[in-house]
């Protein structure tokens, strides 16, 4: 059986549209798992929406409608999206749905007769926005406002439910000291520790100022706490709170790859998710990957500034360069690491230009157009096509392109992912400047080197072209019907197809244009 690989995004509440925010984690997440199936891992990607809470209980009300109608018109929307944008996850999953309910009650039921669960009461300052409890003395250091939406924090009071965090300080300590690869960026991690030296509080899991949730087990008024219920969504997806877990068929792909989230809710993902695993004996995932956040122009992304990156917009950025020219983008110049990345046009206009239109597109037209001239769209047979010409060893070339793409892949480095294939095209332009083939052509007695040069140059196109694939899947599929080449297959077949292949023929090549030039908007 193949090994298996899990990555998941956060689920996304339907409190909000779709945004930046959304594309950018689910793309990531998205060419991680088409890397993945290419490498022959056996691949389970998980996205969807969290749905229960008093925020979207509160809209609801607003618009007059019920919460139901308003989660299912959002995860409807959600769903589209990802259609557009040419999303593989294997599943979607909806907090609402009786699946994840059954299975986030058996996991309390679990907790509480364990005793890591009982009943308290809790005074402090409370962040509508986030619907989550500060004590005295993180509010003081937030300035009593939200990290995240900048609202006052409210003083509150109430009886709930509450999980015994502070009981697993240590067990947390020593597994982010043992793994140092639990939470990146490495910044990331560092803030993790910093704050569990300070000490954890157990946190409460209910609440019983609103009703739009799962109740808890055995107690009347309680609704579980929305982050507790959407934190359990990566393992109830595989039916791992059923009663019987193992006779799921998705339990194979436990623990997690990959939890790929936004650096404002790494702790939820960081430090009370796993503590919720240690209580129910469950693996801890492989790595929580938090990515920085994008901004707009050098400020800060709001809706009241107008400087928003909503769904309009990136709908305008497909139509006017094409959606693998979105992806490319989000993978290459995105906040991946530690530091927000700063969204301008110009940007993105330099990226496609730079990238897209002078690197990819030109190498594959010149070299297509060249054997599609030269040699009427078939090469012939050469001998030795594995040869070193004008100091290029190909096959070395493609085994460390190979290798850079798959460290990348296990590090989640998707920016390095994307550099290994486009590094193949940056010297196949080197290539063509040294040799010349447009010059040999023009020596009947030189056909045979001529021949040599366009057929390693085509099986750098076809190589190149699988590593880009799971950037730009619908632009490197076009490129391999140009070299008359069938499309990047799952399973396990990267490695063929990143290498020389003396056994290779090209019959059919044709002349592609991928990415056209786009002029600037008139002022």
């Amino acid at each position: 059986m193949p090994e298996t690989a899990y990555v998941t995004t956060p689920i996304y509440y339907v409190n909000d549209r779709p945004h930046i925010g959304h594309a950018y984690t689910t793309t990531l997440c998205d060419a991680w798992a088409r890397f993945m199936r290419l490498a022959g891992r056996d691949v389970f990607f998980l996205t969807g929406t969290d749905e229960h809470g008093v925020k979207v209980e509160k809209s609801a009300q607003e618009r007059g409608m019920t919460p139901r109608a308003l989660a299912d018109e959002v995860s409807a929307e959600f769903r589209r999206v990802l259609g557009d944008f040419g999303i593989t996850n294997d599943d979607f999953i909806r907090t609402t749905e009786p699946r994840h309910e059954r299975q986030v009650e058996r996991f309390l039921e679990r907790l509480r007769d364990s005793g890591a669960v009982y009943l308290g009461e809790f005074e402090g300052w409370y962040d509508e926005s986030q619907e989550e409890y500060h004590t005295e003395t993180r509010a003081k250091e937030l300035d009593y406002r939200s990290p995240v939406s900048g609202r006052p924090l409210v003083r509150a009071r109430e009886s709930n439910y509450y999980f015994r965090l502070s009981a697993f300080t240590s067990r947390l300590e020593r597994h982010l000291e043992e793994n140092p690869d639990f939470v990146r960026p490495a910044g990331r991690r560092n803030e993790v520790i910093g704050r569990l030296r300070e000490g954890l509080q157990d946190v409460p899991i209910t609440r019983t100022n609103f009703t739009w949730g799962i109740p808890m087990p055995g107690a009347a008024g309680h609704v579980v706490y929305v982050w507790i219920d959407a934190l359990f969504n990566y393992a109830t997806a595989l039916g791992l709170g059923e009663q019987d877990p193992a006779g799921s068929p998705r339990a194979r792909y436990w623990p997690a790859t990959f939890h790929v989230v936004g650096k404002e809710i790494l702790w939820f993902h960081a430090v009370v998710w796993p503590a919720l695993l240690m209580a129910l004996d469950l693996p801890l995932p492989r790595c929580i990957y938090a990515h920085a956040f994008w901004i707009k122009d050098g400020q800060k992304m709001s809706k009241s500034l107008g400087n928003f990156i909503d769904l309009e917009a990136i709908r305008g950025y497909h139509d006017r360069f094409g959606l693998d020219a979105w992806r490319w983008f989000m993978a290459t110049r995105g906040p991946l690491g530690a530091s927000d990345a700063d969204f301008r046009d110009a940007h993105f206009r330099e990226a496609y230009l730079s990238d897209l239109v002078n690197t990819v597109g030109n190498g594959a037209s010149r070299v297509t157009a060249m054997v599609e001239r030269y040699f009427e769209g078939t090469l012939p047979v050469v001998e030795d096509p594995s040869r070193v010409v004008a100091g290029e060893d190909w096959s070395a070339a493609l085994a460390r392109a190979l290798r850079a793409a798959e460290e990348a892949a296990s590090e989640f480095a998707i920016d390095r992912l994307a550099e290994a294939g486009i590094g193949l095209m940056r010297s196949l332009d080197g290539f063509i400047h040294r040799t010349e083939p447009f010059k040999i052509a023009k020596d009947p007695a030189r056909r045979g080197e001529l021949a040599l040069i366009l057929r390693q140059s085509l099986e750098v196109l076809e190589a190149a072209s699988a590593l880009l694939s799971p950037l730009m899947p619908g632009s490197m599929d076009r490129l391999r019907r140009a070299l008359s080449r069938p499309p990047v297959a799952e399973g396990g077949t990267l490695a063929a197809q990143v290498r020389l292949d003396p056994a290779r023929t090209y019959a059919g090549v044709t002349k592609v244009a991928l990415f056209p030039r786009v002029e600037e908007p008139a002022p």
